[in-house]
């Protein structure tokens, strides 16, 4: 019998009436909406189903919403009997992992990714950073080409290592500009400016990662009860005091996607339950592994088709 793992989305698979129907059939969904809503003292659900779509777009809001939406879909799911041998998640989505593992409370996290969303925003000023997606090129070439642009025109690193061919870059604007320019000498067929508010996961964010530190200091993190295979390093991880840590440099580093995928599937696992809004994971599993399953949670009758694949 293959092994489970449990994935959750980052900023980016946002989008208007998500969890909405979760809520209106599951009383597990609607009470985490409730409860997300108390603890951030606005109506998060209310953005998160109605809109407007401008400002659920803004990191401090897309954030927890995001967050919520994916423990909304786990409490309905878990319903099902449904158990992972490991969990993970996409930048943003490491937290939801961190609340299905049972290390972080739920009200803790959602003030958490509120907080991180926040502390992103404001840790460059606009127009400063930026971010974009290459297409096609080589890892090792895109590190040794960003190296290059940091040393002549200004920092830009690998923030996002999603699946082969697919790498985000991220750092200062005119670093980042270079690499659209120069993307081709690392094999990049296209190289795409991304609309952001900021250039996450580079070392340009150390300011928000400090703030973090600040407040991860606040909170209780207990140990993982099924292991955490973390952006960082995509190793396992079930020590409370080590998964907190590695959320302070989870801001500044790449995230190995790519690689906690391989590493999970060398592992046994052959399905991936995508849990939260979207299908983005799916896209970049299939990517990096045709023949694991991949079922996405991502509204109510997805619950119950889930429970019979």
């Amino acid at each position: 019998m293959g092994k489970i793992a449990f994935v959750f989305p980052g900023q980016g698979a946002q989008a208007v009436g998500m969890g909405k129907d979760a809520c209106a059939e599951f009383e597990a969904s609607k009470r985490i909406f409730d409860r997300a809503d108390a603890a951030l003292g606005f109506s998060l659900s209310q953005l998160a189903f109605e809109g407007p779509d401008e400002q659920l777009k803004m990191t401090a809001y897309t954030q927890p919403a995001l967050l919520t939406t994916s423990i909304a879909l786990l409490e309905a799911f878990r319903s099902r009997g449904i158990a992972p041998d490991y969990v993970a998640g996409h930048s943003l989505g490491e937290y939801s992992a961190l609340v299905a593992a049972d290390v972080l409370d739920f009200e803790d996290a959602v003030r958490l990714v509120r907080s991180r969303g926040l502390f992103m925003e404001q840790a460059v000023p606009g127009g400063k950073g930026a971010m974009a997606a290459t297409l096609g090129a080589e890892r090792d070439a895109l590190e040794a080409l960003c190296k290059d642009i940091t040393a002549g025109v200004g920092p830009v690193e690998l923030a996002n290592v999603n699946c082969p061919g697919q790498i985000v870059v991220s750092g200062s604007a005119e670093g980042v500009a270079a690499v659209v320019e120069r993307g081709k000498e690392a094999g990049a067929k296209r190289v795409i400016p991304l609309e952001v508010s900021g250039p996450f996961h580079s070392s340009l964010m150390r300011p928000a990662a400090d703030q973090l530190a600040e407040e991860l200091k606040k909170v209780a993190f207990r140990d993982a009860n099924v292991p955490v295979v973390v952006n960082v390093n995509a190793k396992p991880v079930t020590e409370g005091a080590e998964l907190n840590r590695l959320l302070v440099e989870q801001v500044v580093s790449p995230v190995l996607w790519e690689d906690s995928v391989r590493f999970l599937i060398g592992q046994g696992v052959d399905t991936f339950v995508e849990i939260g809004s979207g299908t983005v994971l799916a896209g970049l599993i299939k990517k990096i592994d045709k023949t694991v399953k991949i079922i996405s949670v991502n509204s109510a009758a997805s619950i119950a088709e889930a429970a019979l694949a």
